[in-house]
């Protein structure tokens, strides 16, 4: 019967060995693969992974500490690098990636966790304050009336003014779905006062004109936005904005704009990702001891310096 040194040092050689390490890749294939042909989660494929990920750390940490004196140290470094990479790997399977679907001025305090296939407390209560979508200058024909008297055709771009009978008038934004165009009216050089196209206006009693949106080409989105906000009753945590490649943060929690869509009866919605991964800093510090590692061992290689 072996002796207890002699086991562990059987363990130590098993978990640096090559073969474990081509194993442990090996079936890390076998599982990834038809999980990304698939829609399903578990939970269990997480507590799996997370076994076989730090599995592969151990391995390459321990064939790092037996070939240390043999490894160059840009190698080394990258060693260290990949190592704390698969600890944060390890690390973010304790997170989660929870959606929901809000309406604008609406608030929930529960999100949808896919891993688990639940509905969990957020902690807190997320507000979609408001839609925002910005459109590229947008081709408009605009009717201009005075009393029942057609006046005038006009064709621009929103941004765009035209003159009438002394006052500027500047084509701003075409709002939808309500497809009216809001236009901002000048004297001289003065801001006098705001209308839109749907009959609303904020302008002087005598101003003698209306206005109405006679034509319009589609639009092209240049950028969309959301406006959140984080609360516990009356007392606002957080407030921000999220938009693809750049989502609102809060602590350890990350709010993803993901869709904008319409309901069956036309009203607009938003699908928001909340992610948490506390493993991220360690991965990212991972790949700058990586990034490091590479440079040395370049600089190595060409001026062939220690």
């Amino acid at each position: 019967m072996l002796r207890l040194p002699e086991r562990l040092k059987w363990v130590y050689h098993f978990l640096a060995s090559k073969g474990l390490a081509l194993s442990l890749f090996g079936i890390l294939c076998l599982i990834l693969i038809p999980w990304t042909l698939s829609e399903e989660t578990s939970i269990y494929l997480g507590k799996i992974l997370r076994g076989i990920f730090g599995l592969i750390g151990l391995n390459l940490l321990f064939c790092t500490l037996q070939r240390i004196k043999t490894l160059s140290k840009p190698v080394l470094i990258m060693h260290l690098g990949t190592i704390v990479t698969l600890l944060g790997t390890v690390i973010g399977f304790s997170g989660f990636v929870a959606t929901v679907n809000l309406y604008e001025g609406t608030a929930v305090d529960k999100v949808y966790r896919w891993d688990i296939n639940e509905d969990i407390p957020l902690g807190m209560e997320l507000t979609l304050k408001k839609i925002n979508m910005e459109y590229y200058p947008i081709p408009v024909k605009v009717g201009v009336l005075r009393g029942n008297e057609k006046v005038g055709l006009f064709i621009l771009k929103t941004g765009e003014s035209f003159n009438l009978g002394g006052y500027e008038i500047k084509s701003e934004t075409l709002e939808f779905p309500s497809e009216s165009l809001r236009l901002s009216v000048f004297n001289n050089g003065h801001f006098i006062g705001s209308a839109d196209t749907s009959g609303g206006d904020a302008l002087p009693p005598d101003f003698p004109y209306k206005f109405v949106l006679v034509a319009f080409k589609n639009p092209s989105l240049k950028r969309m936005w959301l406006d959140l906000r984080l609360s516990r009753g009356s007392e606002i945590i957080a407030e921000g904005t999220s938009e693809v490649n750049s989502p609102f943060t809060w602590e350890a929690l990350r709010f993803h704009h993901t869709q904008v869509a319409r309901d069956p009866y036309g009203i607009p919605f938003a699908g928001i990702q909340i992610t948490k991964d506390p493993g991220r800093p360690y991965i990212f510090f991972g790949f700058g001891i990586m990034g490091l590692g590479s440079i040395l061992y370049l600089l190595k290689r060409v001026y062939g310096s220690k």
